[in-house]
């Protein structure tokens, strides 16, 4: 029955190598069960209802693209996304944690309706290659700052702006757990992240810097601090477009790229060079970000480190299933999972801003119309501490270098039309 409704024999897989394939995404990308909780937190939310709701998602959302897709793709919060929220949106724009709630809220919404009126081929089309890859860099950029900031190594200086901080217990806990990541990535150990923040979680305990857990499990799930708190009307402001426009399009292309990557390794490509079923996908990937947003969690994507278990052989839903059931096993651990420090999952955003740099290399920094737009995307989105003011900036330079060099012919009509919206986005902030 299993292997009929996932097709594993027209996949030329098995129920055994799928679990294994599930088993391996779980544990490559189970680091966020720590690090999106600790990112938001930082917004004011409750980072033990956090725990939950981030593992409830995800589960949801992997389990209904196994189901629903077929696809051996997980999907959880983002990250990157999931700084947005916390630094841009609420520490930055001074909004609430309710409104920038529902700015997630229509950001899913409008994603869904590109996607089902068939206008997403169209704006991926428009944006340069150049400018996706800067965007990665620039938020990569940005994650690993705030990784920085929250190890305590990098702290603020009135002369400077910032500086070194002083080296503490803490931040030695946490620079040993970065090791270990480093050590494990470079060896391609399975969940080298996951292995970092739980060295550095029992290295803090050993030391008295955290305290145990009073148990560790519980049945008693309760998420009613965050989930349904969204504010949409707070959010339908025009001066939050430009927000809700940033989160989606982040989503959008971290979706595509994503599945793309993965969709290949799995052989999911049909004679067009297309994912087979990717609307699908990406109406999942949309509709997860409105019920993640209801729940009370940053926007929810595809995630890259799918490709772990697809590596493993992992070619149907199933994998999907199984990494999804051990997201929702995970609840019953709350308990012991909020006692994880800050600066044992700061190592993490470091790791993961390291990855996202790598995109670097599909910008061709001799072509100057190419390369000081993605330059002003990856600088600004850094140092602004703003994704949407730093896509803005770039969108507008880009726009301006292909003016100023006789090349209007190559900027796209949609392409100008974000280039409108970018100016409008200033003029109104």
């Amino acid at each position: 029955m299993i292997g009929k409704f996932f097709q594993l024999a027209q996949k030329n897989t098995t129920i055994k190598v799928e679990f294994l394939a599930g088993l391996t995404t779980f544990l490559t990308m189970a680091y966020i069960i720590f690090v999106n909780p600790a990112t938001l937190a930082q917004a004011g939310m409750d980072k033990q209802a956090l725990i939950a709701v981030t593992c409830l998602i995800s589960a949801a959302s992997t389990i209904a693209v196994g189901l629903l897709a077929n696809a051996p793709i997980a999907m959880a919060p983002g990250m990157g996304l999931n700084a947005f929220f916390a630094y841009s949106l609420v520490l930055g724009d001074k909004i609430s944690w309710q409104t920038a709630l529902g700015v997630v809220f229509l950001s899913g919404v409008l994603f869904f309706l590109l996607t089902v009126l068939g206008l997403r081929k169209r704006i991926i089309e428009a944006i340069p290659s150049s400018l996706i890859a800067a965007i990665s860099v620039g938020i990569g950029l940005f994650i690993t700052f705030i990784g920085l900031v929250n190890l305590g190594l990098v702290v603020k200086n009135p002369v400077t702006l910032v500086s070194v901080g002083k080296l503490t217990p803490t931040i030695g806990i946490g620079l040993c757990g970065l090791l270990v990541m480093v050590f494990f990535e470079i060896r391609k150990v399975t969940g080298a992240l996951l292995i970092g923040i739980i060295s550095s979680t029992a290295l803090a305990a050993a030391c008295g810097y955290i305290e145990k857990p009073a148990q560790l499990f519980s049945l008693h799930l309760d998420v009613s601090k965050i989930a349904l708190q969204l504010d949409i009307l707070a959010a339908l402001k025009w001066s939050m477009f430009g927000s809700i426009f940033t989160l989606m399009f982040m989503d959008m292309f971290d979706s595509v790229g994503t599945l793309m990557a993965c969709c290949r390794q799995a052989n999911m490509i049909d004679e067009k060079g297309q994912v087979k079923g990717v609307d699908r996908l990406l109406v999942i990937d949309s509709l997860a970000t409105v019920a993640g947003a209801a729940l009370g969690t940053s926007t929810t994507t595809a995630y890259v480190e799918s490709a772990a278990g697809i590596e493993q052989g992992g070619r149907s839903g199933l994998a999907s299933v199984v990494t999804g059931s051990l997201f929702l096993l995970a609840v019953l651990f709350v308990p012991v999972l909020q006692v994880v420090p800050t600066f044992a999952t700061a190592p993490a955003l470091i790791m993961v801003g390291l990855f996202m740099v790598r995109e670097v290399k599909k910008i061709d920094f001799t072509d100057l119309q190419q390369a000081f737009p993605a330059y002003i995307i990856m600088v600004m989105i850094a140092l602004s501490y703003s994704i949407s003011k730093g896509l803005a900036f770039g969108f507008i330079s880009f726009t301006v270098a292909k003016l100023v060099s006789g090349n209007a012919r190559d900027v796209k009509p949609v392409m100008w039309l974000i280039t409108l919206l970018s100016v409008l986005f200033f003029i109104v902030d």
